[in-house]
C-alpha cells in the first residue's frame, strides 16, 4: 500500500530536479542565442522536435496506452499551451529582454496559477496561500536585486510581455488539462505534446532552421542545444507530470521560485557572481513560501469542514 507521503514526496521530488534543470537551462540557452548563433525560432524548435522524437524513441520500452479520440484533441490543447505558446514566448523574451527582468516574471507564475485555479478549479484563494506566495516573491526579489547576474542585458518591453505570455500559458496548462494529464503516463501525454508541437512550429521555424550555417557552430553550442533538447525539454517533461499527478497546480507551479536560484548558483560556480547573506536569505524565503503553500488547504479539504 502506497502512503499519501510517499506519493507526495514523488511529486515534489520530481518537481525539485524538474525546476533546477529549468534553472540551468536559462543561461546556458541564453549563452546559446548570444553566443552561439542559434536564434529564438531555431532554439525553440530543436527543443519540440528533438523531445519528439526521444518520447516517441522511449514510448517503445513501455506498456502501451490507448489514447481515445476525445484525449487526442484536449493533448492538442495542452500542447499549444504548456508546449507551443510557453516555450516559444519564454525563448523569443529571453532573447529581447534582460535575465533580470527574465527571472522576476518567472515569479508571477504562482500568481497568475493560483488565480487561474481559483476560476476553472474553484481553488479557495486563502490568507495561507497568499501569505506563502508573497513570502517565496519576497525571497526571489531579494536574490535577484541584490546581486549580480550571469548575462548582462537591457531590459525590453516586448521581450517582458512575452515572458509573462509564457507564464500565463503555464499557468493555463497546469490548471485546465490538469484531468487529462493525470490519466496517462509521463511518457504518452508528452509524446503526443511534443509531435503536435513540432507540426504546427514547423512551418514557423522552418526557414531559420534551414538557414543556420551548421558547419561554423563549435562543440560549445552542439553541447548547449543538446542539453536544451535532452536534459531540460526530455527529462524535465518526463518528471513535470509526476508532480501533476500529485499535487495542486498552485504548489506545482511555486516550484518556480526555485529558478532563478539555480541560476544565481550557476553564476558562483562559474566565478561571475558571489554568495552572501541576500542569497542564503532569498533560498530561506523561497523554501517557506513553498512550505506554506504546500500545507494550505485545497477545495477537496475546505469541503470537508463545511
Amino acid at each position: 500500500m502506497i502512503k499519501t507521503s510517499d506519493f507526495s514526496f514523488k511529486g515534489h521530488f520530481s518537481l525539485l530536479i524538474t525546476y533546477i534543470i529549468f534553472g540551468l537551462s536559462a543561461p546556458i540557452g541564453k549563452s546559446a542565442m548570444t553566443y552561439g548563433g542559434i536564434d529564438p525560432l531555431s532554439l525553440s524548435f530543436f527543443r519540440m522536435a528533438g523531445a519528439a522524437v526521444l518520447f516517441w524513441g522511449a514510448s517503445l520500452f513501455v506498456p502501451k496506452e490507448r489514447v481515445c479520440k476525445r484525449d487526442l484533441l484536449l493533448l492538442l490543447g495542452a500542447s499549444l499551451f504548456g508546449v507551443v505558446i510557453n516555450q516559444m514566448c519564454y525563448i523569443g523574451g529571453l532573447s529581447k529582454t534582460s535575465p533580470v527582468d527574465a527571472s522576476l516574471i518567472v515569479t508571477l507564475g504562482p500568481i497568475i496559477t493560483m488565480l487561474v485555479a481559483a476560476v476553472y478549479l474553484k481553488e479557495p484563494i486563502t490568507w495561507r496561500k497568499i501569505l506563502g506566495v508573497m513570502v517565496g516573491a519576497f525571497g526571489v526579489l531579494l536574490l535577484i536585486l541584490t546581486g549580480t547576474h550571469v548575462f548582462n542585458g537591457g531590459s525590453n518591453t516586448v521581450g517582458n510581455l512575452l515572458c509573462i505570455s509564457s507564464s500565463l500559458s503555464f499557468a493555463i496548462y497546469l490548471t485546465v488539462f490538469r484531468d487529462v494529464v493525470r490519466r496517462y503516463s509521463s511518457i504518452t501525454v508528452m509524446k503526443w505534446m511534443f509531435l503536435y508541437a513540432a507540426i504546427i512550429c514547423l512551418p514557423i521555424c522552418f526557414r531559420s532552421v534551414s538557414a543556420i550555417d551548421y558547419a561554423a557552430l563549435t562543440r560549445t553550442t552542439y553541447m548547449e542545444v543538446a542539453f536544451v533538447v535532452c536534459c531540460a525539454t526530455f527529462v524535465s517533461y518526463m518528471l513535470l507530470p509526476v508532480g501533476q499527478k500529485r499535487l495542486r497546480p498552485t504548489i506545482v507551479s511555486m516550484y518556480n521560485y526555485v529558478q532563478p536560484i539555480v541560476s544565481s548558483i550557476v553564476a558562483v560556480a562559474m566565478g561571475l557572481d558571489t554568495f552572501g547573506w541576500e542569497k542564503g536569505s532569498s533560498a530561506f524565503l523561497v523554501f517557506v513560501g513553498v512550505f506554506i503553500v504546500t500545507h494550505s488547504r485545497s477545495r477537496e479539504q475546505e469541503l470537508i469542514t463545511l
